[in-house]
C-alpha cells in the first residue's frame, strides 16, 4: 500500500477479468463426477471403525454414557431428575385433560418415552413427554371418533326415551384411539427419520408456528373453562368448534360449580404469580419455585379433609390405580380415519421438541441431529402407544425446570421417570381427591408464554409485513378452522408469499460510485451516476419459469425500449427504404449524400460506408439519426447491457431459454450483452443447460460489473479509433428486399407472439 494515502482508502490492480481469462489465469478445476456405483461403494462400505461410528449414531447413549463425568454431573442430574419427576407427574395428569382420557393415562405418557429417548435421543437438556398443542391434537380427533352419541345406553327405571352414557365403554374406546394414533404418529416420525428428511420442518417457519401454538393454547384454554366452571358441554370439533364450546358454556353457566371455579381461580392466580417471581428471581433463587406441585398437594389435602365431592359436587380425578397396563396391539382399522391429522400432529411435535433441543444445544454449544431426533421421538411413541400412553415432545417449561435445577445430561431424565414411575405404582392414590379444575387451572397459567407471543405481532409487523401476514392467517385458520386445517392453510399461504416474493422479485438499475468500483440502486443514492450508453439491471431473486416475464418486464423498463418492437420498427422501415430507392426517390452518391426525390419527402444527408456499386441494392441505416420522412423507429440510446447476477442463485431449463432469447434479441438491434457476478455454480448450470453456442459466447461472463463496464469502456474507445464515424445508408449487398429473419429470429419471434396471446388470455 502506498504509504502517502489514506488508512481507509485501498488500492487493487489487476487485469480486467472475463470468466474465461479468470478460469485461465487461476486454473479452474474440473469436478470429479463420480458414478452410482462409486457413490455407492463410498456410502455402502463397512469397516469396524464405520461400524462403530454408525452404531454411536444410531444409539447415542453408546457415545456419550461413556464419557459420562460421574463425580461432576451425577448429583445435580439426580437433583434435577427428583424436581422434574415431579413436575411431570402433574403435568402429565392435567395433560390427560386435553386428550379426554383418565389423567393416569397422562402418567404413563410422562414414564414411557423417557426410557427410550435417553437411549435415542440427542439433546442432553430437554424433558420428554406430553405437550399441550399435541396433546389438544390427539384429544380433538379423540372427540371426533368417540362421540357420547356412540355409548348412550338406556337408564334403569326410567322410560325409554331417557338414556345415559356408558362413561366406561366410552373411556375404553378413547384410550384405544388415543394410543393407536401415538403409534401412527411414531410410525410416521420414524419414517421421516429413515429417510432423512427431517429438514421437512423448516418449512415451519417461525411467524408459523408462533401463530399455530397461539391459536392452540387459545383452543386449550376454551378447552379447560369449561372443567375450571364444571359445566356440562357437547364434544365438538373443526370448524368454528370455539364457539359451540362457548355457546355451551354460557347456555349451561348457571350450572357453575362454585367450589371447583374458586380452586381454579386460585390456583391460577398463585401458579401465575409465583412462576413470576421464578422469572423475575432466577439469578437469586437455587432453584424454581416447584409451585405446581405445592398447589396440588395442597389442593388434594383441602379436596380429602372437606370431602368437596360429597359435600359440594365437586369434580375430583377419582380413580388412579395401581400399576402400568398391559401393553395391547393398536387398532389398525382406525388408521386411515386419522392419517391426516396423526402427520400433522407429528410434524408439529417433532418441531417444537427440535426448537427447544437447539435452544439448549446452542447455549451449551454441542450439537443436534435432526434425523435421530424423529426416530428418537418415533421409536419413543410407538413405544409409549403400546402400553396405552399419547404423544411426546417436550415443553419448554418443562425442560426449563429440568436444565435451571442442575441436569447435564439425560440421566436427569432418567431419574425423573424414576420419580414417575414412583407415583404410579405406589403415590397415586394419594391424589384422588384433587380436583379436575385445579390440573385445568394449572393447564391455563402454564399458556402464560404461549399468549405472550401476541405481543410480538406489532413488532414483527415492523420488521416484516409477510411474515407478519403469516403469524396472523396462520393464527387465525387454527383457531376457526381447527388446529389441523389451521396448519394446512397457514403451510399453504407462507409458501404462498414465498412464491411471490420469488416471483416478483426486486429489479433496479444500478449506477456508479464516481472514482470507484462500487455500484448501487440509482434510486438509493444521489451520487450514483449512470454510466453513459450503459444500462446496468440487478435481479435479486432466483431466476425460473414462474418469473421470467416479470424478469423480461422489469428489464424492458430499465432500458426505456422493448427490443423486439424496435426491430419490427426497424424491419418496416428499411421495406419503406428499399421501395423509395426502388422508385427512384432516393439515391445514393459516392460521397456519402443521399438525394431525395420525392413526394413530402425531405432531402437527408446519409454518410456511405462502403463503395456504391449497384443502382439496386440493400442498405444498412443508422438509427440513431434522423430517417426521411415519417419514418419512426424507437430510439436506443444505449450500446450495451449489463446483467449483475450477483444475487442470482438459481436458474432453470425455461429462464435460461428464454435469457438466450432475450440476449439475441438486443443483439439484432445493436446492443451487447454481458453478464456479472455468476457464481460459480450458475456458470455450470449454463454450461449444462446449453446456454452458450456461437453467438451467445462465455465471453459475454465477467467477474464483476466493474469488469464488464471496464471492458465496455476499453472496447468502446478502441472502436472509435478503428473507425469512421459513418452515418446514413450503404450498398452492402444485391437484395431488393430487406434481410429475411434468420432461424433463430424466426424462433424468437415465435416466442414472443405465444407469451403475448397467454398475456391476452389471462388478462
Amino acid at each position: 500500500m502506498d504509504p502517502h494515502l489514506p488508512e481507509n482508502i485501498y488500492c487493487v490492480s489487476r487485469p480486467i477479468y472475463s470468466n474465461p481469462a479468470f478460469e485461465e489465469d487461476n486454473k479452474r478445476r474440473a469436478r470429479d463426477s463420480r458414478t452410482l456405483r462409486e457413490r455407492l461403494s463410498r456410502y455402502c462400505g463397512c469397516s469396524s471403525r464405520k461400524a462403530l461410528q454408525v452404531l454411536k449414531g444410531v444409539i447415542p447413549v453408546l457415545d456419550w454414557l461413556s464419557k459420562y463425568p460421574i463425580r461432576d454431573s451425577l448429583l445435580s442430574d439426580v437433583i434435577s431428575g427428583v424436581s422434574t419427576g415431579l413436575v411431570c407427574c402433574l403435568q402429565g395428569l392435567a395433560y390427560a385433560l386435553l386428550v379426554s382420557v383418565p389423567p393416569v393415562y397422562g402418567l404413563y405418557s410422562a414414564f414411557f418415552p423417557i426410557l427410550t429417548y435417553f437411549f435415542l435421543g440427542t439433546s442432553r437438556h430437554i424433558s420428554v413427554g406430553p405437550f399441550p398443542v399435541t396433546c389438544l391434537m390427539i384429544g380433538s380427533v379423540v372427540l371426533t371418533l368417540t362421540p357420547d352419541d356412540s355409548f348412550l345406553l338406556p337408564l334403569n327405571g326410567s322410560s325409554a326415551n331417557e338414556t345415559g352414557v356408558d362413561l366406561e365403554a366410552q373411556d375404553a374406546q378413547r384410550i384405544t384411539v388415543a394410543s393407536t394414533m401415538t403409534v401412527l404418529i411414531g410410525l410416521f416420525q420414524v419414517a421421516m427419520g429413515l429417510l432423512q428428511v427431517g429438514f421437512l420442518v423448516r418449512y415451519l417457519s417461525d411467524p408459523l408456528v408462533g401463530g399455530f401454538t397461539t391459536a392452540a393454547a387459545f383452543h386449550v384454554l376454551i378447552s379447560q373453562i369449561r372443567i375450571i366452571l364444571s359445566v356440562p358441554t357437547n364434544n365438538h370439533n373443526g370448524f368454528f368448534s370455539i364457539a359451540y364450546v362457548l355457546i355451551d358454556v354460557f347456555n349451561h353457566i348457571d350450572q357453575t360449580n362454585m367450589a371447583d371455579l374458586v380452586a381454579g381461580l386460585l390456583t391460577i392466580i398463585f401458579v401465575m404469580a409465583v412462576k413470576e417471581i421464578n422469572t423475575r428471581f432466577q439469578h437469586k433463587l437455587p432453584m424454581p419455585i416447584p409451585i405446581e406441585v405445592i398447589v396440588t398437594m395442597v389442593g388434594a389435602g383441602i379436596s380429602y379433609a372437606v370431602d368437596l365431592d360429597c359435600r359440594y359436587g365437586a369434580s375430583i380425578v377419582k380413580s388412579i390405580p395401581r400399576g402400568f397396563s398391559p401393553p395391547q396391539i393398536p387398532d389398525a382399522a382406525l388408521f386411515w380415519r386419522m392419517l391426516g391429522s396423526s402427520f400433522s400432529t407429528a410434524v408439529v411435535g417433532y418441531a417444537v421438541a427440535v426448537s427447544v433441543a437447539k435452544v439448549y444445544a446452542a447455549k451449551y454449544d454441542y450439537t443436534i441431529d435432526g434425523n435421530q431426533e424423529l426416530v428418537a421421538f418415533g421409536v419413543s411413541n410407538v413405544f409409549t402407544g403400546c402400553f396405552s400412553g399419547f404423544a411426546a415432545s417436550t415443553a419448554l417449561s418443562r425442560t426449563a425446570v429440568q436444565e435451571s435445577t442442575g441436569g447435564r445430561s439425560q440421566v436427569a431424565g432418567a431419574v425423573s421417570a424414576a420419580m414417575v414411575m414412583i407415583v404410579i405404582a405406589a403415590l397415586g392414590h394419594l391424589l384422588e381427591p384433587l380436583q379436575k379444575s385445579v390440573l385445568a387451572a394449572i393447564i391455563v397459567a402454564n399458556l402464560k408464554g404461549m399468549f405472550a407471543q401476541v405481543a410480538a405481532v406489532l413488532a414483527l409487523w415492523r420488521q416484516s409485513r409477510a411474515d407478519c401476514l403469516i403469524w396472523i392467517v396462520t393464527c387465525l385458520a387454527s383457531i376457526v378452522l381447527g388446529l389441523d386445517v389451521g396448519l394446512l392453510v397457514g403451510l399453504l399461504f407462507e409458501m404462498g408469499t414465498v412464491v411471490i416474493r420469488t416471483q416478483y422479485p426486486a429489479c433496479s438499475a444500478l449506477g456508479n460510485i464516481p472514482g470507484t468500483d462500487i455500484y448501487r440502486n440509482m434510486k438509493d443514492y444521489k451520487n450514483v451516476a449512470e454510466v453513459p450508453g450503459v444500462k446496468i439491471f440487478k435481479c435479486s431473486s432466483p431466476i425460473y419459469f414462474a418469473n421470467i416475464d416479470y424478469f423480461k418486464d422489469q428489464l424492458k423498463a430499465v432500458v426505456g425500449f422493448d427490443p423486439v418492437r424496435v426491430f419490427r420498427k426497424r424491419s418496416q422501415a428499411l421495406r419503406k427504404i428499399h421501395k423509395l430507392i426502388k422508385k427512384g426517390k432516393l439515391r445514393a452518391i459516392e460521397n456519402g449524400t443521399i438525394a431525395t426525390v420525392s413526394q413530402g419527402l425531405d432531402n437527408q444527408g446519409f454518410e456511405d460506408e462502403r463503395t456504391l456499386g449497384r443502382a439496386e441494392a440493400d442498405v444498412q441505416v443508422d438509427w440513431a439519426s434522423e430517417l426521411p420522412g415519417k419514418l419512426a423507429v424507437p430510439k436506443v440510446h444505449i450500446h450495451s447491457l449489463v446483467l449483475d447476477f450477483s444475487a442470482v442463485s438459481f436458474l432453470d431449463v425455461v429462464a435460461v431459454k428464454s435469457l438466450k432469447m432475450v440476449i439475441k434479441e438486443f443483439l439484432r438491434v445493436g446492443v451487447n450483452v454481458y453478464i456479472a457476478g455468476c457464481d460459480d455454480e450458475i456458470v455450470r448450470s449454463l454450461e449444462a443447460l446449453a446456454f452458450f453456442d456461437e453467438v451467445v459466447t462465455k465471453d459475454l461472463l465477467f467477474l464483476s460489473v466493474h469488469d464488464a463496464v471496464l471492458f465496455i469502456r476499453l472496447e468502446t474507445f478502441t472502436r472509435s479509433l478503428q473507425h469512421d464515424n459513418d452515418n446514413g445508408i450503404t450498398v452492402m449487398q444485391e437484395s431488393k428486399e430487406p434481410l429475411p429473419f434468420t432461424e433463430e429470429e424466426d424462433l424468437i419471434e415465435a416466442y414472443d407472439n405465444e407469451h403475448e396471446a397467454m398475456r391476452g388470455l389471462s388478462s
